[in-house]
C-alpha cells in the first residue's frame, strides 16, 4: 500500500487528524488495546470447551478428566473476565486523559489567537468546540475503540475457527460480508451529512443558553423574552427534524443489517443440519460461534454510525486548532524572546515607552474599508495621548496597533524605535496596562484580582494600589475587604467598584504604558471624579493612551486625536482644537449642553 493510500486509510473516520494530539495517551491506548485482545481469545476459546464435554463427557459416557476440565474452564473464564475488566479500567483512564489534554490543547490554542478570531467566532461556538466535541472525541479513543476492536476480533477469530471446523458452513457467514461492504457505503455519506447538521444545530442551541444567561438583564431591560424564546424554539425544532432524520436513518441501516445477518442465520441452521447427526460437538460450537456473530455484527453497524458521527467533532476540533492568528512572532523572534508560554525574559531589553506610527495603513481582516492610511505620529514617553470621537468612530484602532492586537497592513509600529514585530508579543503586553470600559474581574476574591497585575505585591503595595485609585472606602465597605469574593466576572460588585480595582489591578503591574479604554464611560459622576483626582499620579512616569468618551476626562491631554469615520480629522491640544472650532469644538460644545441640561433637570 502506498504512503498516499495509507494516510487516506489512516484519516477515515478522521483518527488520523487526531493522532499527532494523542502522544500522552498513547501507550495506554495500546494497553486498553492488548488487554481487550486477550479478553476477545478467552471469549473464543470458551465455545472448544463445550465440544469438547459433548464429544468427550456425553458421547463417550465416562467422567474422566473433568476436575481438570472445570479447573481449566474456570482458569478461562478468569482469565477472560480479568481482562476485560482490565480493558475496560483502562479504556476510563483514557476517556478522562483525552478529554483532559485535548481540552488543555484547545485552551491553549486559543490564547494563542488574535482578536479577529472571537469578533467573527461566539461564545457558544467555541464552547461547543472545546467540550462537546472532545467529549465525543474521548468516548470514541477509549470505549468506542476497545469495543470495535474487541467486536472485530471476535468476528475474525471466529471466522478463523468456523473455518477450521467446516469450511463450507464458514462461507455461507463470509458471503454476508459483501451486503454489509455495500449497505455501509449507501448509508455513509447520508449519515455523516446529518451528523454534521446536528453538530452545528447543537453550536447554535449552545449559543442561546450563553446569550441568554449572559444577556439576561439586556434581554430584561428591552422586553425581548419572547423573541429570544422563538428564536431558541426555532433551533431546538430543527434539531428535533433533524435528529429524528438521523434516527431513522440509523434505524433503517441497522434494521437492513439486522435482517442480513437473520438470514444468514437461518441458512446456517438449514444446511448445518446435515452435520449435526454425526459430529454434534462440532456443530454445537458452530452454532455457538454463529450465534455469538450476531451480536458483534449489530455492534459493528452501531459503532460504525458512531464513528460517522465522531468523524465531524474530530473535524470541527481540528479545524479549530488549525486556525493561525494573524498576528504571529517571527520563528527568530521566538528563539530570542521566547513565546507566550515559554518566555526568556533573560533576553527581553526594557521597555521606556517611546510610540511611533510611521506611514501605517491599516484595514481589518474582516473589512475592505481603509481605517488607517499613510499615518504617523510620534507619541515621545510620557506623552499623554487622548482619542475622541463619536461612538463606533474607530477610537479603539490607534491602540489595537499599539497592543499589537492587529498588525498595520503597511508601514510600522515602532516602540523604543524599534519594529514591534522584531520583539515578542508578550515582551510587549508585560508593559501594557489595559483598562477597559467593561471592566472584567476574574472569578475568585479582591486579592486575587489585583495579584493579576503583580502575583508578588505585598499587602501593602496592594493597598497602595488601591489608595492610588481613592478605592480604599470601597475596600472598606466590603464584607471580607480584600478576600471578598467577587461573583463570576465580577457581578457581585457594581459597576464602578470593579472598574476602581481594574485600574487598582492595572497599577500595580507598574506599566510603561497605559490604556484607558472609555474607562470612565460607564460610571457614575461620583466615581468618575474619584478616579480624575488619582488620574495624574496614575499617569505620571507612563505613556498613556486614553480613549476617551466623555471630553472633560481630556483637558489636560499633551496630544488630542479626533476620529470621525474611522479617519482622525484633527489633532492638537484641548485648546487648540477649540480654537479651530471644527469638529472637536463641535462634540466638546454639544456634550456640554448635554450635561448642563441633565444637571438642570436632575
Amino acid at each position: 500500500m502506498s504512503q498516499k493510500k495509507r494516510t487516506k486509510h489512516l484519516q477515515f473516520f478522521g483518527i488520523g487528524l487526531i493522532l499527532p494530539y494523542l502522544k500522552n495517551v498513547s501507550r495506554l491506548i495500546l494497553i486498553m488495546l492488548f488487554f481487550g485482545l486477550l479478553g476477545t481469545v478467552g471469549d473464543i476459546v470458551l465455545p472448544l470447551f463445550q465440544r469438547y464435554a459433548l464429544d468427550h463427557f456425553v458421547a463417550e459416557g465416562t467422567m474422566e478428566g473433568v476436575g481438570l476440565f472445570i479447573g481449566a474452564y474456570l482458569l478461562t473464564l478468569v482469565f477472560a473476565a480479568g481482562s476485560n475488566f482490565t480493558s475496560g479500567y483502562v479504556a476510563t483512564v483514557v476517556e478522562m486523559r483525552v478529554n483532559r489534554d485535548l481540552r488543555q490543547i484547545g485552551f491553549r490554542h486559543l490564547q494563542t489567537l488574535s482578536f479577529s478570531y472571537f469578533n467573527q467566532n461566539s461564545v457558544g461556538y467555541i464552547h461547543s468546540r472545546l467540550i462537546s466535541d472532545t467529549s465525543r472525541i474521548g468516548v470514541l479513543l477509549s470505549w468506542i475503540m476497545v469495543d470495535f476492536i474487541w467486536r472485530g476480533a471476535y468476528l475474525v477469530g471466529a471466522v478463523v475457527m468456523m473455518l477450521v471446523l467446516n469450511w463450507r458452513l464458514a462461507v455461507l457467514v463470509l458471503m454476508v460480508m459483501p451486503v454489509f461492504v455495500l449497505l455501509f457505503s449507501l448509508f455513509q455519506n447520508r449519515l455523516e451529512s446529518v451528523n454534521r447538521d446536528i453538530r452545528e444545530i447543537n453550536a447554535q442551541i449552545t449559543s442561546d443558553f450563553n446569550e441568554g444567561i449572559m444577556g439576561a438583564k439586556t434581554i430584561k431591560s428591552l422586553s425581548i423574552e419572547e423573541k429570544m424564546e422563538s428564536r431558541f424554539l426555532s433551533h431546538t425544532a430543527k434539531m428535533r427534524k433533524t435528529t429524528v432524520r438521523a434516527a431513522r436513518l440509523r434505524g433503517l441501516f441497522s434494521g437492513t443489517m439486522s435482517m442480513a445477518t437473520g438470514v444468514t442465520l437461518a441458512i446456517l441452521l438449514w444446511k448445518g443440519g446435515y452435520i449435526a447427526a454425526t459430529e454434534i460437538g462440532t456443530f454445537s460450537v458452530f452454532m455457538s460461534y454463529a450465534q455469538g456473530m450476531m451480536e458483534p455484527l449489530r455492534g459493528l453497524v452501531d459503532l460504525v454510525s458512531e464513528l460517522i458521527t465522531t468523524q465531524v467533532n474530530i473535524e470541527r476540533f481540528t479545524n479549530l486548532l488549525a486556525v493561525q492568528s494573524d498576528v504571529v512572532d517571527t520563528p527568530e523572534v521566538v528563539e530570542r524572546y521566547g513565546d507566550t508560554f515559554e518566555p526568556k525574559q533573560e533576553n527581553w531589553e526594557e521597555l521606556s515607552g517611546d510610540i511611533e506610527f510611521r506611514d501605517v495603513t491599516f484595514r481589518y481582516p474582516d473589512g475592505e474599508e481603509t481605517v488607517l492610511e499613510h499615518f504617523s505620529l510620534k507619541i515621545p514617553f510620557g506623552t499623554h495621548l487622548a482619542i475622541v470621537g463619536e461612538t463606533g468612530a474607530g477610537k479603539s484602532t490607534l491602540v489595537n496597533l499599539v497592543c499589537r492586537f492587529y498588525e498595520p497592513t503597511r508601514g510600522q509600529i515602532l516602540i523604543d524605535g524599534r519594529d514591534v514585530r522584531e520583539r515578542s508579543q508578550l515582551w510587549l503586553h508585560s508593559a501594557i496596562g489595559y483598562v477597559l470600559q467593561t471592566p472584567h474581574l476574574f472569578s475568585g476574591t479582591v486579592r486575587e484580582n489585583l495579584l493579576m497585575g503583580n502575583p508578588n505585591a505585598s499587602d501593602e503595595q496592594l493597598m497602595e494600589a488601591i489608595r492610588m485609585v481613592s478605592a480604599e472606602d470601597v475596600i472598606a465597605h466590603l464584607e471580607k475587604g480584600l478576600d471578598t469574593d467577587v461573583g463570576e466576572g465580577g457581578d457581585l460588585l457594581s459597576t464602578g467598584e470593579k472598574q476602581l480595582i481594574s485600574f487598582a489591578r492595572a497599577i500595580l503591574a507598574d506599566p510603561r504604558i497605559l490604556i484607558l479604554d472609555e474607562a470612565t464611560a460607564s460610571i457614575d459622576t461620583m466615581t468618575e471624579a474619584r478616579i480624575q483626582s488619582a488620574m495624574e499620579r496614575m499617569i505620571s512616569g507612563r505613556t498613556c493612551l486614553m480613549i476617551a468618551h466623555r471630553l472633560s476626562t481630556v483637558r489636560n491631554a499633551d496630544l488630542i486625536l479626533a476620529v470621525r469615520d474611522g479617519k482622525i480629522v484633527e489633532q492638537g491640544t484641548h485648546a487648540q482644537l477649540l480654537e479651530r472650532r471644527g469638529y472637536y469644538y463641535e462634540l466638546y460644545t454639544r456634550q456640554n449642553e448635554e450635561e448642563t441640561t441633565a444637571r438642570i433637570l436632575g
